[in-house]
């Protein structure tokens, strides 16, 4: 059993990951969002969304019988930042999802990751109609090291969100290796 984060900033897709890949129905803890929010919740370059996670998702992938991926997708406004330390807890490594339309969303989840040496990919989640920017770009304007894995993806495509993942284990595992020498 290996749990594993999908976390971002708002409305990047986290949901929509989570559910591209689960095997099992997800779990999704989703809320209309209100006016209560207004002022609170910054809905720029997703006017459109109407729903929001306040807690968690959560699905499930069998790689085989020894090894299950266990997803949870964290929530992405600041006000439900405190669950992240419960939800990391155990968890052996984090896909950080990016939106290039407004990528400073993600700098605080990469902080995140940074800060408690959790090994972490970043997938580039390809809206339509938004600039496709490459992989280098990304990890400049995000200033990550050479070792962090960066890959364009598409959040509602199963076989693209298996490929994150698949990238993220080989992070994991390689990390490992590095600090059993």
């Amino acid at each position: 059993m290996v749990k594993l984060l999908i976390a971002g900033g708002f409305g990047v897709g986290k949901t929509t990951m989570v559910g591209s890949v689960s095997e099992i129905s997800p779990l999704r803890t989703e809320e209309s969002i209100t006016q209560a929010s207004a002022g609170i919740d910054d809905l720029t370059g997703v006017e459109s969304k109407t729903t929001t996670t306040v807690a968690l998702d959560f699905g499930r992938i069998t790689i085989n019988p020894e090894l299950i991926l266990y997803l949870f997708g964290t929530p992405g406004q600041d006000r439900f930042w405190f669950m992240w330390d419960e939800l990391a807890q155990g968890a052996l490594g984090a896909v950080v999802l990016a939106d290039t339309r407004r990528l400073e969303s993600c700098f605080p989840a990469v902080d995140f990751f940074e800060r408690r040496g959790l090994p972490f990919v970043v997938g580039v989640n390809c809206f339509d109609n938004a600039y496709r920017y490459g992989t280098e770009e990304v990890r400049a304007a995000l200033e990550l090291d050479e070792s962090v894995p960066i890959l364009l993806c598409d959040a509602r495509d199963r076989e693209s969100t298996k490929q994150v993942l698949v990238i993220l284990m080989q992070h994991v595992m390689h990390n490992a290796a590095l600090a059993r020498r």
